[in-house]
């Protein structure tokens, strides 16, 4: 194969990946289908609830642009909840600046996350998601500060910040 036909195939798998999130389809792994969650809506209803961005990033997996959600810059003491379900997700004194243009936190509060292995994109990373409603929030990485050395990397518009 020449570059061009390896380039063709790989824009056409990305497009079949794409139509089928987008149809509602599921893939081999996918989380929503092998788990059962506590808040439970049609895609209907969660359309409704959200909006379009916060659909997109809750419901279809998507990712906000860096740099555009306000909660990038809060620094208030309080909490991040879901903004499906309103499950207390992190704390504020976990919070801190990565510098990458979504909110980034050191740990989440107990019980609150669940995490699965995303390898979309071509490239293996471990998606963090609402364990009440199964939400997607956005990735972990292992390149945090300390305590916990990991950098959660969530979508502000898959949060909502409750001052204290």
């Amino acid at each position: 194969m020449d570059r061009r036909q390896i380039l063709t195939a790989g824009v056409s798998a990305l497009g079949i990946l794409t139509f089928l999130r987008a149809a509602g389809g599921t893939l081999a792994g996918d989380r929503a289908a092998a788990a059962t969650f506590a808040v439970v809506k049609s895609e209907a209803a969660w359309r409704a609830q959200l909006g379009s961005a916060a659909y997109a990033v809750l419901r279809r997996h998507g990712t906000e642009r860096a740099g555009s959600s306000p909660l990038d810059a809060e620094k208030r003491a309080g909490r991040f909840v879901c903004a499906g379900c309103d499950q207390p997700l992190f704390a504020s004194s976990a919070k801190f600046e990565s510098g990458t243009g979504w909110p980034s936190f050191t740990a989440p509060l107990a019980e609150a996350v669940g995490t699965t292995v995303d390898s979309s994109l071509g490239m293996s990373r471990t998606e963090v998601h609402c364990r009440r409603c199964g939400g997607h929030l956005g990735h972990v990485f292992a390149d945090g500060p300390a305590p916990t050395g990991l950098r959660y990397c969530m979508n502000g518009v898959a949060l909502r910040f409750e001052p204290a």
